[in-house]
């Protein structure tokens, strides 16, 4: 009877010490998927901030093998110690056949209690679990340091046999479509600025060809002209820049920056031998250039205009560096008039488009999704598709879209009806 009151505190104390022992082994395994599961790069931004937290956590995560030894034998010893104390309890008071039943039921506790629970919290909030657990972490790593470097000198020799040099691992750049990723699934505060991410990370995939103005519709000067009507196109002109030729755009012989000759052609002091003077050298560009490229190119050449030209040197467009920028931040403001010149939003939804209008233009204002990897125009579009020339009252199916073509002149689309197909 005495034996059995003695026993009493005894098997108290060691399920005390066991829920310890388990408590314990479910911190480090929150501190291991905390850590490894913050987002690196708030805590970069968040460690430049001299933020201490994110220093410490940084600091940690400098060599991830001290860490990771460290919380695993936190870890392992935890759970070794608990094993050992349920076995002991189940042998002095229930037996050995005991042992295995008492083995299954604390594998079960720890699997939920000590591991999948712990480390799903951590999971789904990293930040706010490293912050608690971080400074525990970093002071036992400081007095476990002789045991933590003995497991990791040996651990470590063994990845040198395999070629792996821990010590000297840097975290890997991210390319660009893993940026593009990043910033494509980013919510918050981040969407304001996403559509303008993305436009700068996609130069790369546009080629001047997409946003060039076509060389149907580029505005220029011919000196061929009579002198009035080419002073009306200078005091009218919504342009920066204009190109002069004589009877065709191929024959250009330099580039009008309007705004020099603007007050001599209000004054009526500006003659064709001052014109010419004034000037500019023409810039051309390849076909197809890319234009990430091209931006470089026109901040290195200090330019804002570039004729592009086809491989026999036929002029086929014109683009600005404003064209580029409208890739990057959207439409401005002075270019809202020409564009629904071009797109008309009617009364139920569906849009009178301008059959010369680009895809790109057509995706950005309509928010349809058609392909930017083949024709660049609406109407070369619907040509693609029809492989001919379409007539009035023709209908085509484009993905979730129908385009009903309203007028044809000069074997072009000048006008179609884009309207949502109903499902």
């Amino acid at each position: 009877m005495s034996e059995s009151l003695l026993s009493q505190p005894t098997l108290f104390l060691y399920f005390i010490a066991i829920v310890l022992l388990i408590l314990l082994s479910a911190f480090f395994s929150c501190a291991e998927t905390a850590l490894m599961a913050i987002n690196r790069y708030r805590l970069r931004h968040a460690g430049a901030l001299k933020k201490r937290w994110a220093v410490l956590i940084l600091k940690l995560l400098k060599r991830p093998d001290r860490l990771l030894g460290m919380i695993l034998i936190g870890n392992n010893v935890a759970n070794i110690f608990a094993s050992a104390l349920a076995t002991i309890v189940a042998i002095h008071f229930y037996g050995e056949e005991a042992v295995m039943l008492i083995s299954i039921l604390l594998a079960f506790v720890i699997l939920v209690f000590a591991e999948v629970a712990p480390k799903t919290i951590a999971a789904l909030y990293p930040e706010r679990v490293a912050k608690i657990v971080a400074w525990p972490v970093f002071i036992l790593l400081k007095l476990c340091y002789p045991l933590v470097w003995f497991i990791n000198t040996i651990s470590n020799g063994l990845l040198r046999l395999l070629r792996i040099n821990v010590a000297g691992h840097v975290v890997e750049p991210l390319n660009r479509e893993e940026l593009r990723s990043i910033v494509y699934e980013g919510t918050g505060k981040v969407l304001p600025y996403q559509r303008m991410l993305l436009g700068i990370l996609d130069l790369n995939k546009v080629t001047v060809d997409d946003v060039m103005i076509p060389r149907h519709k580029i505005i220029g000067i011919d000196l061929e002209d009579k002198w009035e009507h080419i002073m009306r196109l200078i005091a009218k002109s919504q342009h920066d820049w204009l190109p002069i030729y004589r009877e065709n755009i191929n024959q250009i012989i330099g580039v009008l920056h309007v705004r020099e000759v603007l007050n001599l052609a209000l004054s009526h002091t500006l003659n064709q031998e001052t014109l010419i003077r004034l000037l500019h050298e023409p810039y051309f560009v390849p076909k197809g250039a890319l234009l990430n490229m091209q931006l470089q190119n026109f901040q290195r050449q200090r330019q804002r205009m570039a004729l592009i030209v086809d491989e026999y040197g036929e002029i086929q467009g014109l683009i600005t560096l404003k064209n580029i920028l409208e890739e990057i931040v959207g439409e401005f403001t002075l270019n809202v008039t020409e564009n629904t010149k071009m797109i008309h939003l009617q009364s139920d939804g569906s849009y009178l488009v301008d059959g010369a209008v680009t895809i790109r233009e057509l995706n950005r204002v309509t928010h349809c999704q058609f392909t930017t990897e083949g024709p660049r125009t609406l109407n070369g579009l619907i040509v693609d598709i029809l492989e001919m020339i379409p007539r009035v009252g023709v209908c085509v199916r484009v993905e979730d879209y129908g385009i009903e073509i309203l007028d044809v002149k000069n074997n072009h689309v000048k006008m179609a009806h884009l309207f949502k197909l109903s499902i």
